[in-house]
């Protein structure tokens, strides 16, 4: 339970998490670009353009025009479903998988420079609480979507 006092730290969570998406150190294309890698690479099985959009929160036409783009730049390819060969699916190519990689280490020289004078517990702790938030959320955003479909 919490009390009071926190709450109002609490209500500050959802403008911060807004400020850090919008301090994070690239252009708007390769947020884009980073934001459709990672929910392909990451995506529990299969993920079609539709889910792609479900996942990003955006309707299928602007999932479509991002992985079009992706494609043209050979980040992605289109392939048959395993599980049903009349469906396509997106898969990372080389080039997306090393384009993915060369975000994150951006990403943690960011971090690492804007933690410097962070005590290396909390950097730590901080980085393991982020990556639990996020892997929740997931969770959370996937489930809703589930019972709202």
């Amino acid at each position: 339970m919490t009390s009071s006092a926190e709450d109002p730290l609490l209500d500050q969570v959802g403008p911060a998490l807004s400020r850090l998406r919008r301090r994070t150190p690239a252009s708007s294309r390769d947020l884009s670009r980073n934001l459709v890698l990672n929910v392909v690479a990451d995506a529990p099985g299969e993920l079609t353009v539709g889910g792609l959009a479900a996942e990003m929160g955006v309707v299928q036409p602007v999932a479509s025009r991002t992985v079009a783009a992706c494609i043209a730049d050979g980040l992605l390819r289109r392939a048959a479903s395993q599980a049903d060969g009349r469906r396509t699916v997106l898969e990372l190519t080389e080039r997306g998988e090393a384009e993915r990689t060369r975000f994150a280490a951006v990403q943690r020289a960011a971090f690492e420079e804007i933690t410097a004078a962070w005590p290396p517990e909390e950097r730590l702790q901080f980085a393991r609480l982020l990556v639990r938030y996020t892997t929740d959320a997931g969770t959370w955003s996937r489930r809703r979507a589930a019972e709202e479909g």
